[in-house]
């Protein structure tokens, strides 16, 4: 049974690269459908799937099986990719460190192998920049300044994208469409512009999508989102995915401990000695209440 790369999806058809086939822009995709058993099964194929499929006679195909994943982005769900860029502008819109607090998670809980976070819109950089960043490079990521406007940092984006699969994920209005395009302007992605009342950009990706960039590697330019839903995680994790957390956890007194109210707590004395920023932790707290109101909820 022949084997393929499901590349995007639009209204319930899978557009698959053949095995063998390199991904070009110009890369004839075949149109498949899923068949009946995957269709009942939330998630079966996303964007970035390896499938088996079954030809037709009339040139489409069905999707018969998705082969395992190395790893899956919940949101968006995109599969079988080397790491995730999280994009947010500097200014216009600000940055909200909550929703980039909640992204990063989201990245962890996905256990995608290399997480950056992009900064964008330099050129409009206040004074305010180093201060914003500072305790993200502290928890150990990796942070890369650019301005698709002025061009700063293109050159080293295309040196993290080569050779990897690597997915854009951001809210809308931050300009991950418009780094695309200064990355490799046959690109040509459409792009939005910010709205003056609300400092948001129009949402102009409609859905994840492979894309092949001039210099190597693929990317995943994908629709932006105001919240990333974290529910689903267990409460009990959820301080693993800050991984400055993770040294200092075994020093808590109580195997069951919260990190929230607890005394002896290893993450809050080593929040109270300046090992770990308030920001990061507010942020965790939030995120716990918001999977205990959840569970609440049911």
């Amino acid at each position: 049974m022949p084997t393929g790369q499901v590349i995007k999806t639009y209204n319930g058809f899978y557009y698959i690269k053949r095995e063998g086939e390199a991904l070009t822009l110009s890369t004839e995709l075949l149109s498949c459908r899923l068949r009946g058993r995957l269709k009942r099964e939330k998630g079966a194929v996303v964007t970035g799937d390896i499938v088996q499929y079954e030809l037709l006679g009339d040139g489409t195909g069905v999707i018969e099986q998705c082969l395992p994943r190395k790893s899956l982005l919940h949101r968006p769900a995109v599969a079988n990719i080397d790491q995730v860029i999280i994009t947010f502008a500097i200014k216009e819109p600000d940055v909200n460190s909550l929703l980039l607090n909640r992204f990063l998670v989201l990245a962890e809980w996905s256990n995608i192998p290399e997480i950056v976070i992009c900064f964008n819109k330099m050129d409009l950089s206040s004074a305010h920049s180093e201060e914003i960043m500072k305790p993200y490079m502290e928890a150990g990521y990796r942070v890369v300044f650019v301005s698709a406007h002025s061009r700063r940092g293109i050159d080293e984006l295309r040196r993290l994208l080569k050779g990897r699969v690597t997915v854009f994920a951001g809210p809308s209005g931050v300009g991950k469409s418009s780094l695309l395009n200064a990355i490799d302007k046959e690109l040509a992605l459409t792009t939005g512009d910010i709205s003056e009342k609300i400092k948001r950009g129009k949402h102009t990706t409609r859905a994840a999508c492979l894309l092949p960039v001039a210099d190597g590697g693929i990317v995943v330019d994908t629709p932006g989102f105001s919240a990333a839903e974290l529910e689903q995680l267990d409460k009990g994790s959820l301080a693993g995915y800050f991984p400055e957390f993770r040294p200092v956890m075994e020093n808590c007194h109580y195997n069951t401990c919260t990190h929230s109210h607890e005394p002896d707590c290893g993450i809050k004395n080593a929040l109270s000695d300046g090992l770990i920023s308030q920001e990061r932790y507010d942020a965790y707290l939030n995120i716990l209440q918001t999977i205990l109101d959840r569970k609440k909820a049911y």
